[in-house]
């Protein structure tokens, strides 16, 4: 659906497309190989390809019984029918990839996932709720449910964009564009564990853990914001330690500047692994904040506060660091916004095939990533890129891992390369489990590529580089990297 967001003033660039979308959730109940039971819990967030279809990236975690830390990383498909005003039936698949406290009663093969669901949803204003059938499988391993029920919760959004093709260009618009985050942050701390914080075994765990991620923000007023944060275990050897949550927030201007802000924050979502007890993966986490908004742009902020399981023997105080670079902002009245720089960001999904890996019992096999990639660019020669994924093929299910960087590119414009454009990135991150040696958790990886434009938003990239631990020689292996992604423009205010 095509919209026009301005009026006609020629040199700004137009919001060109208007698609419907979606933040969706849903629990599915299952009973595990080794007799006992749990529940998966997702969000999801998709995006309409056209009135029927859509499609989009998800996470799905164990939210029930003991265990925390089981995390897949992947994509849906989804079908709608409309059946009446207020009513629709969606047949979804989810694709993902990942595992997690594996054993001989609890193993997941290569680490694919796949979710079937068929579901019946009624829609009160922007809001819906829905029951269905589903099934979860991992077809290499034995983890795999009946088919059950299964129940959803979803909230209809708009994604607005510019084209690609107009990156570079001064743009305006009376809404978010894109994904509606306002920022997208790079995290680095340490937690100390308590005193009474147990591994699963029931062994004393009281060694720092350091942790590198990222999360994404918008703000709903002056101080006020809501996001999503992902990190994992880069040092403290709690490698393959995972956490998703959503959080809330609210800071206030110091010392008369509003640029130094001081507030807090809470927390809620999944975690587990590394060997750490979180028991069924539900973890709170609370603390102050302290924000400076530099002149430039970008801000830094220091973070400190307390993670607790409820239903675990983990927890523990954390302190880190953060560098927050803009996206988005809440948008103003047309005729005071002075607009922005129209900006390509392509979200995408990746398979990557690493040769040869090497395993912590001496082993060295072939593994293949399933990943969400995602990417935008700060000028036409330079981006910023992160990847999300676990491993899908091969040995080391229950392998995860997550990597942010940056890249340089050619010339979108530069006639002698046409619809293809070349680049190099790096990447650094947090990665672990599945059995996988990765020292402490800290990986690097490095690459170079081409990527083909396929149509105005479609993007096919192919790439080859090299993926090796960060602070200890254990891993180095080789890899190629294939990915199609979807092209979008968005406003840098």
């Amino acid at each position: 659906m095509l919209a026009c967001a301005l009026p006609d003033e020629a040199p700004f660039a137009r919001v060109n497309t208007i698609r419907p979308a979606a933040v969706e959730s849903n629990w599915t109940s299952m009973k595990m190989p080794d007799g006992g039971r749990t529940a998966f819990a997702s969000i999801s967030y998709l995006m309409a390809y056209d009135d029927d279809w859509g499609f989009g990236p998800g996470v799905y975690g164990a939210a029930k019984g003991n265990y925390g830390g089981i995390f897949t990383v992947g994509f849906t498909g989804q079908r709608r029918w409309r059946l009446t005003g207020n009513t629709h039936l969606a047949a979804s698949l989810y694709v993902g990839a990942g595992g997690g406290v594996s054993s001989q009663q609890l193993r997941f093969g290569g680490g694919l996932m796949l979710r079937p669901e068929i579901s019946l949803r009624t829609e009160v204003g922007r809001w819906y709720s829905g029951i269905g059938i589903s099934q979860i499988r991992f077809p290499s391993g034995n983890v795999r449910s009946g088919t059950g029920l299964s129940f959803t919760l979803g909230r209809a959004m708009d994604f607005a964009s510019f084209s690609p093709d107009d990156a570079g260009l001064p743009g305006r618009a009376g809404r978010r564009t894109g994904l509606g985050f306002d920022e997208i942050t790079l995290t680095g701390g340490f937690e100390k564990p308590r005193s009474s914080a147990r591994d699963r075994s029931g062994n004393p765990r009281t060694a720092k853990v350091g942790k590198a991620g990222a999360e994404l923000r918008q703000y709903i007023a002056e101080g006020s914001w809501w996001g999503v944060e992902a990190s994992g275990a880069a040092k403290g050897g709690a490698d393959g330690y995972m956490e998703v949550l959503g959080q809330i927030g609210q800071d206030w201007a110091v010392f008369g500047t509003p640029r130094l802000r001081v507030g807090g924050q809470l927390g809620a979502g999944l975690g587990g692994g590394g060997n750490l007890d979180t028991g069924n993966g539900w973890l709170l986490r609370a603390g102050p904040t302290l924000r400076w908004i530099t002149p430039w742009g970008p801000s830094l902020r220091l973070d400190a506060g307390y993670t607790h399981a409820p239903s675990g023997a983990y927890g523990g105080t954390f302190v880190r660091a953060a560098l927050s670079m803009p996206l988005d902002r809440t948008p103003t009245l047309i005729a005071d916004d002075p607009g922005g720089t129209v900006r390509a960001q392509q979200l995408g999904a990746s398979v990557l095939h690493l040769p040869r890996v090497r395993f912590k019992d001496g082993r060295q096999e072939a593994v293949t990533h399933l990943a969400v990639s995602m990417s935008r660019e700060f000028s036409p020669r330079w981006y910023g890129t992160a990847q999300a994924g676990s491993a899908a093929a091969g040995s080391a299910g229950a392998y995860s891992f997550g990597l942010f960087g940056a890249g340089v590119q050619s010339d979108p414009l530069s006639p002698s390369w046409g619809r293809m454009r070349v680049g190099a990135e790096w990447l650094v991150g947090a990665a672990g489990g599945g059995g996988v040696a990765v020292g402490g958790g800290a990986v690097t990886q490095a690459e170079v590529w081409a990527q083909w434009q396929l149509a105005e938003r479609l993007r096919l990239r192919a790439g080859v580089g090299e993926f090796r631990t960060l602070r200890h020689r254990q891993q180095s292996t080789p890899l190629t990297h294939l990915s199609l992604s979807y092209a979008f423009g968005t406003l840098q205010r």
